[in-house]
């Protein structure tokens, strides 16, 4: 048994729980048990219990009184909610960067567009979901806007989840989506953030299945 205060406790049975459902560990559907995950992790149920509620508030779990927690699967309609706010970031981060900043930013993803790639050919969807993810915060970063940043930064989560909901609709298709993203950053360079918006539209709803 760890001897571990609780708040460090229950901070590392948070980190491990979130970790493994967003990393698919723990698909949708899967009951999760209060007290095997703290055997697995050497803790009281307490500060497992803690972490629970937390990603219950967070709207990954539901919580079943002396059943279990449910991993939740994003419905199409918390997708499309998620898909809106990053795409008004993203395509503000275009909008308002300086010019240097686009014109380095081809230099800079060109690695990163090159391990989506990799990962896809490889059948690595997780490092691909991790790539994509940075790909599609850098068009945030460009504005140099610290609130923007960490606006979207708070829609991580929800991200990771979007993409792992829609698997198949990315590797049945795997040309286009790289296609879209290096069309995105051509007109992230070119400072067109109104073919951007277009494209960032058409390149959400092919990818999660939108209707």
């Amino acid at each position: 048994m760890s001897t571990a205060g609780p708040d460090s406790a229950a901070d590392r049975a948070l980190r491990h729980i979130r970790r493994a459902l967003l990393t698919g560990t723990y698909p949708p559907g899967t009951m999760l048990s209060e007290s095997a995950l703290a055997a697995d992790l050497g803790l009281s149920r307490t500060p497992v219990r803690a972490a629970l509620r937390r990603l219950q508030d967070e709207g990954l779990l539901t919580i079943y009184p002396k059943r279990g927690a449910l991993v939740r699967e994003l419905s199409a309609d918390e997708v499309r909610a998620s898909a809106q706010a990053r795409h008004a970031l993203e395509t503000a981060g275009v909008r308002f960067a300086e010019a240097a900043a686009r014109t380095a930013l081809r230099a800079e993803l060109a690695p990163n567009l090159a391990e989506q790639e990799r990962a896809l050919d490889g059948g690595d969807f997780p490092a691909f979901a991790r790539a994509a993810m940075a790909f599609h915060r850098s068009f945030v970063t460009l504005a140099g806007n610290a609130v923007m940043l960490d606006l979207y930064d708070r829609l991580q989560d929800r991200q990771m989840l979007s993409i792992l909901r829609s698997t198949p609709s990315i590797t049945d298709q795997p040309c286009q989506v790289l296609d879209a993203h290096r069309a995105l950053l051509d007109d992230a360079e070119a400072g067109d953030w109104v073919s951007f918006a277009d494209r960032l539209t058409t390149h959400q709803e092919d990818s999660h299945a939108l209707p």
